[in-house]
Order: C-alpha cells, then structure tokens, then sequence
C-alpha cells in the first residue's frame, strides 16, 4: 500500500509541470575584500547567471543563457547595469537606512531578497513573491494577493505603513508579478526548453566504505530532478534498514541522488535476492541493479569510490559567503532557510522594450530599492 501511493505520488509530480524564475540579491556591509553586492538569477532552480560588484559582469552559467545573450547583447547590457550600478547603490542605502533602524553604528550586516514567481504550466497559475531578510531574519514581505506589505519585524512597522500608502506603486507591483515577470518566465523557459525538457539518465554504482558499512546505490547525472530510488528484496520494496538521501544537484546541471541499505543483518546467500531500483520521470524504463558483492565499488584496495561534487544550487549563496568569511554565519546568513518550501525581467527583445515596460519607477532597479515617491520615509 505504501509503494501503491509513492507511485501516486511521483505520478501527480511528473503530471504538473512548474517553473520558476528567481534573483537572489544579496548585500553586504562591513566585510572588507568581500563584494558589496551579489546576484545570482534561477530558472527553474537551475543557476543561469551570476555577478558581483568585485568582478563587475554578469558570468552566463548555461549555454542556452550564453546564446541568449549572443543574439540579444543589449539585454545582456541591460542586467550588467542593474547588477553592478543601480541595485548596488540601492541597497546600500537600505543596508544604512536598516542599521539606523536597529540603532546600529557598525558591524557586519546582511540585506537579502529573493524576487521572482512560479508558474505551474498546466494550471497556468502564477505566485508572485518578494521577501526581505536582514541580518539572518526575516524583515518584510510583498503581499501581492492584498497589495500591502507585511512587516515581519517591529522595526519593519513604520516602513511597511510609508509602503503601503503608496497606492500607485503597489498597483505596478501588480503589473510586475502578475505580467512582466511571468511573461520574462516564459520566454526563458521557450528558449531553455532543450535543456530544461531534456531527460538524461544517470549512471548507477554500488558504493560502500568498509565491509560492515551501509551499501550505497548512488545515482549521478540524471536530470530532471523528479526521480526515485529505493532498494527492494525478492521484487518488493523495502522500508525498513533502507536509508534514502535527497536528490542534490551536481555543478553541471545535473542530479544525483543515494539509497543506503543496511546489510547487517543479510546473508551472503540472500544477497542475490536485493536489488536497487531508480526510477526518473520522463523516462521509459527503470534501472535496476542487482546487489553483487563483485559490482560494488568501494575504497579498500586499489578501487576508489569516486563521487561527483555536489553544488546545491538553491543554497548557493550560503556555499560562496560560508568559504570567503566565516562572519557570516554568525549574523545569519541563510535568511530564508525557515521558508525553505515557500516561495524573479522578461526578457523583452531589447533592453529598450524593456525600460517601455518597466517604467523608470517601476523597473527592477526601483521595485527593489526605496520609492521615489515616498519622501523621508524610514528607509531614506
């Protein structure tokens, strides 16, 4: 009964096909060598571009993002600016504007958000969202079902009330996250569609450190990420003394993923009797591999088990600023890992279509910084 609705429920995954467009921006005050201000733009989870203050470009991460960028050069332009020029300028202010709120004089201080929406293809449904951290701590927050801003912090309150009152601003938010953005979204996913609709099998290996430990069937470079792994013995699957690991991204786009199965207390003679099952949406057949003590690849003798690196993407921003300075940490770097399962312009044909449709007060640059309308509000 429980694999019955593990098979439901990968099915209903593999039947809803969602996509989502999303800029992390982060800003960082009191670090020396460490850039002001980063940014990193996600489709569909899958890191597309890249760029800080310190390199002063945007790096394309995907070679659909480099075509892209290849036939339309002013939208590559266009992001150059806003992620080396305007947004940094703006969040500097707001990273002063924060610390005067919190009666801060110095220190190290984080301001994040993450911009963006979600699309579900089959519903056509559309989630706008746009959340501020600041200092490991959720700060305010774009209502865009009220058009009003929650204010997450006490000292969010006077900010939110200067927001809100800004009537005409909030209705261009509207326009921003129910058309701009979503409709940016879909042009990137119709030309990424060869590798995001792409399907890659992974290769499939029995891994395992000494002859007592766990045996591991790992799975690495399949794509997408809807897949499942699971051990089974005489053709049923098996829960207890397995241990399932989550799927992981790998640094070329691709996934990998792990079932552990505890060998303890099985016979040599019933070792034939186990074997892995990897199943991945999209895919016409399974791969199956048979628990053989020959096949298993391990670190005693002069086999090497060779795993690929992993780079969770989602977290990327955790991974670069934990290895350049432990600080961060300290002040809560990760703001949202609370929202972990909560909930980023189109890409117009030029970056001339794109000032058309992002007004100078309601462009990316302006939806993230202070409003030019609101005068001497606390974040000025």
């Amino acid at each position: 009964m429980k694999k019955f609705f593990l098979l439901l429920l990968f099915c209903h995954v593999s039947s809803s096909v969602k996509h989502s467009l999303k800029y992390f921006l982060t800003a960082s005050s009191g670090i020396p060598d460490f850039p002001e201000f980063m940014g990193w733009g996600l489709l569909d989870d899958t890191l597309a571009g890249y760029c800080d203050t310190n390199i002063k470009r945007v790096e394309p991460k995907q070679d659909w993002v480099k075509t892209y960028f290849d036939k339309d050069p002013q939208q590559l332009e266009w992001y150059t600016t806003e992620c080396t020029k305007i947004l940094p300028k703006a969040f500097k202010t707001r990273i002063s504007s924060s610390m005067q709120q919190f009666n801060q004089s110095g220190g190290v201080h984080i301001l994040q958000t993450v911009c963006g929406c979600e699309w579900d293809e089959k519903t056509g449904e559309i989630t706008g969202f746009m959340p501020y951290g600041y200092d490991g701590e959720d700060f305010i927050s774009l209502d865009l079902k009220t058009l009003t801003w929650i204010a997450l912090k006490q000292e969010a309150v006077d900010i939110k009330l200067s927001w809100d009152a800004d009537k005409e601003r909030m209705k261009g938010y509207e326009n921003i996250f129910s058309q701009i953005i979503p409709e940016i979204l879909r042009k990137y996913v119709n030309h990424g569609n060869s590798s995001l609709l792409r399907t890659a099998l992974p290769s499939v290996s029995l891994l395992q450190k000494t002859p007592s430990s766990p045996v591991s069937c790992h799975a690495t470079g399949f794509y997408p990420d809807r897949a499942m792994m699971f051990w089974r013995k005489d053709g049923e699957e098996l829960h207890e003394d397995v241990d399932r690991g989550e799927i992981l991204p790998n640094h070329d786009g691709t996934f990998q993923m792990r079932a552990d199965l505890n060998i303890s207390s099985v016979s040599p003679e019933d070792w034939r009797r186990y074997d892995c099952v990897f199943q991945l949406s999209g895919a016409t057949r399974d791969i199956i591999t048979k628990l053989d003590k020959a096949g298993i690849r391990t670190n005693r003798g002069n086999t090497e088990i060779r795993v690929k690196p992993t780079n969770t993407t989602v977290l990327i921003i955790v991974a670069v600023v934990v290895v350049a300075l432990v600080l961060i940490a300290v002040t809560g770097f990760v703001i949202y890992r609370k929202r972990k399962d909560k909930h980023p312009p189109s890409s117009p044909e030029n970056s001339t279509e794109l000032s058309a449709k992002l007004d100078p007060e309601l462009r990316l640059s302006d939806t993230l910084s202070e409003s030019p309308h609101i005068n001497q509000t606390p974040y000025d």
